[in-house]
């Protein structure tokens, strides 16, 4: 008799997976009139900005004779390169007078680098100063420096319109009219604003880490320069772009001190060129041209540190 053996039991089924949840739809705001009403604001505000650049664009990119008889086009009249060329100094004098330019030329690329040796200098100068001033305020123990910051904040009430007379009163005594340095001291020796920012973040950071240092034996100076100004980078590199953008711009202070072209910025090369062209029939198409060649590094400069700007002005210091 032969033994039967039991059928073999059916394996348990896998205990089934938990259904993953569900994602929570993304509540969808109702349009609103108050929305509506922001929306239509910005867009207006982008139009009002960009419209200028555009029309720049567009004159830049057409004929002068051309556009003259029709300004009112949206498009480019009479599509051409010349004058950029013009601008360049890459186009013919001939051709240029064709185009209806007045045959003028402008040393784009000079006065391209004057801009670039006023500007930097200006702003490193005035950041590293006001850098040494904030320290002094903000970590520095010195009889009387609650009074002399005062003065400081008073410095901000003054218009700078009323520094101007003085300022080259004295440029004109030191005999520094026509030189990069009688352009570049009166604005890079003190700055009441970048003094009052710096010294408003410094006094926001820890302390801790200054007394360590202090007793491992590290000198005001070293702290400064191995603590103070790695933490304080963000707010140094947001001076320099604001300042360097600020002396980039910078038109009236150096007509008042130079009349000399071997060291005028590119400010003060557009009007020279403006008006080195004839009264009765301007140069548009070729100012326009100009005016972009000069703009573009600013642009570049917004384009590349542009978040860090718009931060920059809600920024009081971290803690």
């Amino acid at each position: 008799m032969t033994a039967t053996t039991a059928p073999a039991s059916a394996p348990a089924p896998a205990a089934a997976r938990p259904a993953a949840p569900a994602k929570p739809r993304r509540k969808r705001r109702r349009p609103t009139v108050g929305r509506a009403i922001a929306w239509i604001y910005l867009a207006v505000i982008v139009v009002i900005t960009i419209f200028p650049f555009y029309w720049m664009l567009r004159s830049a990119l057409s004929n002068n004779y051309a556009m003259i008889a029709n300004p009112s086009s949206p498009l480019p009249v009479g599509f051409t390169f010349g004058p950029f060329l013009r601008v360049l100094g890459l186009e013919d004098p001939a051709e240029a007078v064709a185009q209806g330019g007045s045959g003028a030329t402008v040393q784009i690329f000079h006065y391209l680098v004057n801009s670039v040796i006023y500007a930097t200098v200006s702003t490193v100068l005035i950041v590293f100063f006001s850098l040494i001033a904030a320290y002094a305020f903000a970590r520095l123990q010195w009889r009387g420096r609650e009074l002399v910051f005062s003065l400081f904040l008073a410095a901000l009430m003054v218009p700078g319109i009323l520094t101007l007379l003085p300022n080259f009163v004295l440029i004109k005594e030191l005999g520094l009219l026509n030189t990069f340095a009688g352009m570049i001291l009166p604005g890079a020796l003190f700055s009441a604003f970048n003094i009052f920012f710096l010294r408003q973040f410094m006094l926001g950071l820890s302390t801790e880490i200054e007394e360590a240092a202090l007793l491992d034996g590290a000198g005001k100076l070293r702290i400064l320069m191995r603590l103070t100004i790695p933490m304080t980078s963000g707010p140094i590199i947001t001076l320099s772009i604001l300042g360097f953008i600020g002396m980039w711009n910078d038109y009236f202070w150096p007509l008042l001190v130079t009349t000399d072209s071997s060291v005028q910025p590119l400010t003060l090369g557009l009007a020279v060129f403006k008006q080195s062209s004839p009264q009765t029939m301007p140069d548009w198409a070729g100012l326009m041209a100009a005016t972009l060649v000069a703009a573009l590094p600013m642009l570049v400069l917004f384009m590349v540190f542009g978040k860090r700007i718009v931060n920059s002005i809600g920024f009081s210091g971290l803690k």
